[in-house]
């Protein structure tokens, strides 16, 4: 499993090309040949990119759904919408899609999270929003996601 930290602000060409910061790179270092797989998100705004082995690692779940259950067959259309295999070139370069740059708003400026095991690519302007937005009850949001965790010492 990738554990990937930081986030990194960059910039989109006309094309779609961003150029992913050196150290977000390095981080990546040991899936790089392997590619990506870029899809929209479920939640947000943004688009959300997977190594290759993180997204086998998500299909094997998804793969485990009754594919006679109508939900079941919405939900995998829907998750898997869009969806595309990305790879960075030499420079360090990966080219965003037309259609998922349009559903991420994504023009020039662009902000790359890291979310834990994948990478969030957000429009810059949106990413901050979303952060402002959610800033006011983050303290409580915080509390009753990871509050009942019990903390080994």
């Amino acid at each position: 499993m990738v554990n990937l930290i930081g986030t990194y602000e960059c910039k989109a060409d006309a094309k779609g090309r961003l150029m992913v910061a050196s150290s977000l790179k390095k981080q990546l270092s040991s899936v790089l040949d392997e590619g990506f797989v870029v899809k929209r998100s479920v939640f947000q705004p943004c688009l959300e990119l997977y190594p290759m082995q993180e997204w086998n690692e998500m299909m094997a779940k998804i793969n485990k759904l009754n594919r006679f259950v109508k939900k079941n067959n919405d939900f995998i259309r829907r998750f898997t919408a869009g969806v595309k295999v990305l790879e960075m070139d030499s420079t360090g370069r990966v080219l965003i899609p037309k259609d998922l740059c349009v559903f991420a708003g994504i023009e020039k400026q662009v902000v790359l999270s890291s979310a834990v095991n994948i990478i969030e690519i957000w429009d810059k302007k949106k990413y901050e929003s979303v952060i402002e937005d959610t800033a006011s009850g983050f303290a409580e949001l915080a509390e009753e996601v990871m509050g009942n965790i019990e903390i080994d010492e």
